[in-house]
């Protein structure tokens, strides 16, 4: 059998960042390590050529009227040099029961741990009730095409997938106000995003006569408007879904409030916005500014200042509504340019596919209450639930506060026994089809 931590390590070793710094000998020798290590998963399946690196891989199953299609992404975000990890972030090291480095949660314990469930069950003499099609896109981080494409190989061959299962929620401890118990929160849609700049201008001239209105200036009321000003705060139904089951682990007077989400949306909406940035997220669609730029020297007047914001829209709008408001909040004086936009995603439905999902984590976890959700963050899936509506996000491993903070952070890192849990609920996902 296989040693999965091994190959999760060898997983980690490579350094498999998408977009223009992107090395292809590194993806090649991902490929090669998965081979090395799964190779009954590699001689079984079936390979469909996709470009750039993506992977896609057909388990044939006894039927294909409900294939099921697991994803994950074999890019990660880069390392910035300057920053000081505990162990280094491309060394894979296991050190106390852990490994560490960029990927384990984001996503390539994902790709590893579904691999060594298909190579264990194959080994095993098992064969799936339905297809299986694994699809491991190479440009998630950087929005790429890779998804797009096995979705157009996968539609060549009229494959209508009953159930995708893509990155998303994990078995999360702490996340909630008054539960205990870790909640395995499971993605039924994401938020949309919009990339925009604010775009201030104003005369140039020499900083030693600086005039009262100057770019900058403009630029930053118009940041100090939006944060005066987020987005109003609602619930939308999957989050309304999410305190209904999560109410009875709810510690306190709140567990009563929760408990009556459904007649009490909107002043929980009011109080979850107040919380924190975890749960306002959750309530409204967000700006974020990101990038700063103005004047070339610090001895020049900007003729130019420009902020680059990012907004994740609510599911209860859409792209274009949330940029509208960005324009009256910043006003006449400032120019708002779109850059990339797409709406939230379609919201999955509550039926047995999800119930599916429940059941697995409720035999596997015991301890972990599994909930719907609403992905703040943007996946592969929301290409995919544009064709086909059962698409759901969950990676099957614990996550506590520091493994929050880590994602696209410093010193990722995942447990041995979370991702050896990891495995097991793939399994049984795979072998209750």
């Amino acid at each position: 059998m296989t040693d999965a931590v091994a190959a999760l390590q060898a997983a980690v070793r490579r350094r498999t960042v998408a977009g223009a710094s992107k090395d292809a000998a590194e993806f090649d020798g991902l490929h090669a390590d998965l081979r090395s290590h799964f190779p009954l998963l590699f001689g079984t399946c079936e390979q469909v050529d996709l470009p750039d690196h993506a992977l896609l891989l057909r388990w044939p199953g006894e039927q294909s009227s409900r294939p099921v299609v697991l994803m994950a992404h074999q890019d990660v975000v880069p390392v910035d040099p300057r920053d000081e990890w505990t162990h280094p972030a491309y060394d894979g090291r296991v050190v106390d029961g852990v490994v560490w480095g960029r990927g384990t949660l984001d996503c390539k314990g994902s790709l590893v741990a579904v691999c060594a469930a298909v190579e264990e069950l194959i080994g095993e003499g098992v064969r799936p009730a339905q297809d299986v099609w694994l699809s491991f896109g190479s440009d998630e981080e950087v929005h790429g095409t890779t998804a797009q494409a096995a979705i157009a190989a996968l539609q060549e061959r009229a494959v209508q997938p009953w159930l995708v299962l893509d990155e998303g929620g994990m078995a999360v401890s702490g996340a909630f106000p008054g539960v205990s118990s870790p909640l395995a929160v499971i993605g039924l849609t994401e938020k949309g995003v919009v990339d925009l700049e604010l775009v201030a201008r104003a005369e140039g001239g020499h900083a030693s006569m600086p005039p009262r209105n100057s770019a900058p200036a403009k630029l930053a009321r118009a940041i100090l408007a939006l944060e005066k000003h987020p987005a109003p705060a609602q619930l939308p139904e999957p989050a309304i879904e999410m305190l209904r089951r999560m109410a009875p682990h709810v510690r306190g007077p709140l567990g009563a409030l929760v408990g009556r989400a459904d007649t009490l949306r909107r002043p929980l909406a009011k109080v979850f916005a107040r919380w924190g940035p975890a749960t306002a997220a959750m309530t409204r669609t967000t700006y974020a500014v990101t990038q700063l730029s103005g004047a070339p020297a610090n001895n020049v007047l900007a003729t130019t200042a420009t902020a680059g914001v990012n907004l994740r829209v609510a599911v209860t709008e859409t792209a274009e509504e949330a940029v509208d408001r960005v324009r009256t909040l910043v006003g006449d004086d400032i120019e708002v340019v779109v850059r990339t936009a797409y709406d939230p995603s379609p919201v999955a439905d509550l039926g047995d596919a999800f119930a599916l999902l429940e059941r697995t984590t409720r035999d596997v976890m015991p301890d972990v209450v599994p909930v719907p959700y609403v992905v703040m963050a943007a996946t592969d899936a929301r290409h995919f639930q544009r064709v086909w509506h059962n698409c759901y996000r969950f990676n099957p491993f614990r996550m506590d506060e520091p493994q929050r903070q880590s994602l696209h952070s410093v010193d990722e890192h995942l447990g041995v026994e979370s991702f050896r849990e990891g495995i097991r609920w793939y399994r049984a996902l795979l072998q209750a089809l």
